[in-house]
C-alpha cells in the first residue's frame, strides 16, 4: 500500500510570541509542542495547555484582565464571529465575550500546514467529483481542506478559489499562507454572508474547483447546490459524525439530496411490504458524490455514491462502507466494511443464478393439465345455501383431458363473477391475468356468483353472510391474503387441477415492490425449483436475502406446492427449498 510521508509547518514562535511571557516560559519548560492543540485562557481560572491526549495547567496565578488585552493587541481585528489571527500563518485566536461585549476569555488554537496527509483519499480527489468531509472538531478537516485545495492547484493544476470565512483555511492577512499553493482565497467580510461570496466566486472567477470550510445554513446549503448544478467540483465540510446525521438536519439535508415525507396507499405500502404508510425518500441527486467520516486523525470512512448510501438509510440498511486507516509507520490501508444486511447487486444483464453459470432457463410446456370438467356454477348457485369451502377440501371429479388452455372453459361457461371480501383485488387480479382464468372481478355484491373472503374478517362480519345467503350465493374462504393462496383459491373454485409445473409467466405477481433485486431474488427461486427441487428431487440453498424477500421466495414456493424454511442468522439468513418426499 502507498505511505504518507508527512511535514508539518505550524510557525509555532509566531503563536507563543502573544502570550504573557510567563505562560510561554511555562509551555517551553513543558515541551511536546508538536502534540499542542490550544491554549486556553479564561479570566480569573488558570491557564490551560491542550494536547491530543492530555491538559495541564501552565501557572499557578489565575488570568488577569491584563494577560488578555497583552494578547488582544498582538492579533488581528475580531471579526463577526469573535475570530482574529496572526498574519501569515494559520492560527486562530477566538475570544468569548461578556453581555457588555468585553473580552473575558480566548482559544488560542494552533493551526498546522500537514503535507501529505490527503494521500488517503487522494486517487478520489482526482476523480473531478464533488467532496463532503464530515467529523467532529478536532479531527482535522480544515487541515485535510487545505492540502487538497494546494493538491488540485499545484499538481493538478486546476483553477482552485478557497472560500474563507474565518481566515482559518489560508491564515490571516491579505497575503494567503503557502499551504494552499497556487489556489487562491476570498475572504468573507461578515459570516452570514458567504453563501453570496460562494455564488460571487463562481461568477466572477470561472473556478474549476470551490472549496468551502463549514457549510452551516440553509442558504450556504443551496449555494453550495447551485455551483454544483453549474459543473464546478466543489469540496467542503461540514459538522456531524455521519451522514446518518445530516438527514437529521433540516438544514444541511439539501447537501445529500434533501429528504421529504411520501404517504404510500395501501396497495403500495402492501407491495413494499412496509408496516406504515409515510416514508422518507431523497428528493433530488446529492450535492455531494463522495462523503468521508473523519472517525480519526488518521481512519477515514469512504462512501463513493451518496446517493446510494442516503437511499439505504432511508430504508434502514446499513449501507457498508470503505475503511482507509494509517499505521504508525505510515502505511495506508484499505478495507470493505460489508453491509450487516446486505442488498442483491443490480445487474439487468445477469441475474440469479445465471451469473455464476449453475443455472440456464429453459422453456416450460405451457400446456396445464386439468382434471374435472367444471360444473354448471349457475345451477350450482340455485340448489345451494351458503357454505364456506375450506382451501384443504377435495372432491372426487372426472377426468377432463380436451382441454388445451382456459380460454375453453370461459367458451364453454362463460365468465365468473367473483366479489371479494378482505382479499386483495389487485393479487386477484395479477393472477387472472397471469394465467388468462374466465374470472371478473365485481364490486356489486348482487352481481357476484362466488364470495372470494378472508376467513378472519367473513367471521367477524355477519352482514355480508346475510347478504350472501339470502342471494344464495357460496362463500370460499381463505387464510391469508397472499398470491399462492389467491391462486389456489380461484383454481379450486374452477375444478382446475393445482399442478406444480404450471410456467409462472409474470414474477412481478410475487414481488411486494418494483425492484430489479426483487424480480432477480424471485427468478433465482423459480430456477431453483424448476431445474433441480422438482425434476432432480435435491434440497437447494440460495443466496442470503433480507426478511422482506424471503418472505416473497417462500410465498413463490408455496405455489409450486413445496416446503421452505429459512436457516442462519442476519445478515446471512438464506432460503433453503425442500422435495416432495
Amino acid at each position: 500500500m502507498d505511505s504518507i510521508r508527512k511535514q508539518v509547518t505550524d510557525n509555532l514562535e509566531q503563536l507563543l510570541d502573544i502570550l504573557p511571557p510567563r505562560i510561554k516560559n511555562s509551555l517551553e519548560l513543558c515541551g511536546g509542542l508538536e502534540q499542542l492543540v490550544e491554549i486556553v485562557m479564561d479570566l480569573g481560572r488558570l491557564p490551560e495547555a491542550r494536547y491530543f491526549d492530555s491538559t495541564k495547567y501552565l501557572t499557578d496565578d489565575p488570568i488577569t484582565k491584563e494577560d488578555l488585552a497583552h494578547c488582544v493587541k498582538q492579533v488581528g481585528e475580531f471579526g463577526g464571529d469573535n475570530r482574529a489571527g496572526i498574519e501569515r500563518t494559520l492560527h486562530r485566536i477566538s475570544a468569548i465575550r461578556n453581555r457588555k461585549g468585553e473580552i473575558i476569555g480566548l482559544t488560542c488554537r494552533v493551526g498546522r500546514a500537514v503535507y501529505g496527509t490527503i494521500a488517503m483519499i487522494r486517487d478520489l480527489v482526482e476523480t473531478g467529483k464533488s467532496i463532503l468531509l464530515l467529523g467532529k472538531p478536532g479531527m482535522g478537516k480544515t487541515t485535510a481542506l487545505r492540502e487538497i485545495a494546494r493538491v488540485l492547484a499545484d499538481d493538478l493544476n486546476k483553477r482552485v478559489v478557497i472560500i474563507d470565512s474565518s481566515n482559518e483555511i489560508a491564515g490571516d492577512g491579505d497575503i494567503p499562507h503557502p499551504a494552499i499553493g497556487r489556489a487562491r482565497r476570498m475572504q468573507v467580510s461578515q459570516p452570514e454572508l458567504q453563501h453570496q461570496v460562494m455564488i460571487e466566486a463562481v461568477e466572477n472567477h470561472m473556478p474549476e474547483v470551490i472549496v468551502i470550510d463549514e457549510i452551516g445554513t440553509e442558504l450556504e446549503a443551496l449555494a453550495a447546490r447551485t455551483i454544483a448544478e453549474r459543473g464546478v467540483q466543489l469540496v467542503g465540510t461540514a459538522h456531524g459524525n455521519q451522514l446518518a446525521n445530516l438527514i437529521k438536519n433540516p438544514t444541511l439535508s439539501d447537501l445529500i439530496g434533501g429528504i421529504q415525507s411520501v404517504t404510500l396507499g395501501d396497495e403500495e405500502m402492501r407491495r413494499r411490504g412496509l408496516p406504515q404508510k409515510s416514508i422518507l425518500e431523497r428528493k433530488a441527486q446529492p450535492t455531494f458524490d463522495i462523503a468521508v467520516e473523519m472517525w480519526e486523525r488518521y481512519r477515514w470512512a469512504v462512501h463513493s455514491d451518496v446517493a446510494g448510501t442516503i437511499d439505504m438509510l432511508l430504508r434502514d440498511r446499513d449501507p457498508g462502507r470503505q475503511i482507509r486507516s494509517v499505521s504508525d509507520g505510515g502505511e495506508v490501508t484499505t478495507t470493505e466494511e460489508k453491509p450487516k444486511n446486505p442488498e442483491v447487486m443490480r445487474n439487468p444483464a445477469v441475474k440469479g443464478w445465471r451469473a455464476t453459470g449453475k443455472l440456464k432457463p429453459i422453456p416450460l410446456d405451457p400446456q396445464v393439465q386439468m382434471r374435472s370438467e367444471v360444473t354448471n356454477l349457475s345451477s350450482k348457485i340455485s340448489q345451494t345455501s351458503v357454505a364456506e369451502i375450506n382451501e384443504s377440501s377435495d372432491e372426487d371429479v372426472e377426468e377432463f383431458s380436451d382441454i388445451a388452455s382456459y380460454n375453453a372453459i370461459q367458451e364453454r361457461f362463460g365468465t365468473l363473477y367473483v366479489y371479494l371480501y378482505g382479499v386483495s383485488r389487485h393479487q386477484t387480479e395479477q393472477v387472472i391475468q397471469s394465467i388468462n382464468l374466465p374470472i371478473e372481478v365485481t364490486k356489486d355484491l348482487d352481481e357476484a356468483d362466488i364470495v372470494l373472503a378472508l376467513r378472519s374478517q367473513i367471521r367477524t362480519s355477519s352482514k355480508v353472510r346475510q347478504v350472501a345467503e339470502a342471494r344464495q350465493i357460496p362463500i370460499h374462504a381463505i387464510k391469508t391474503s397472499t398470491l399462492p393462496q389467491i391462486n389456489r383459491a380461484l383454481r379450486r373454485i374452477l375444478h382446475i387441477d393445482e399442478s406444480p409445473a404450471d410456467t409462472i409467466t409474470d414474477l412481478n405477481m410475487f414481488a411486494y415492490g418494483d425492484s430489479e433485486d426483487e424480480i432477480e431474488a424471485l427468478e433465482e427461486t423459480r430456477l431453483a425449483v424448476e431445474q433441480i427441487v422438482i425434476p432432480k428431487g435435491q434440497p437447494v440453498e440460495l443466496l442470503p436475502r433480507s426478511s422482506v424477500i424471503r418472505r416473497m421466495q417462500h410465498e413463490l414456493v408455496e405455489h409450486y406446492q413445496l416446503r421452505s424454511e429459512s436457516y442462519g442468522s442476519e445478515p446471512n439468513r438464506r432460503l433453503r427449498i425442500f422435495p416432495n418426499s
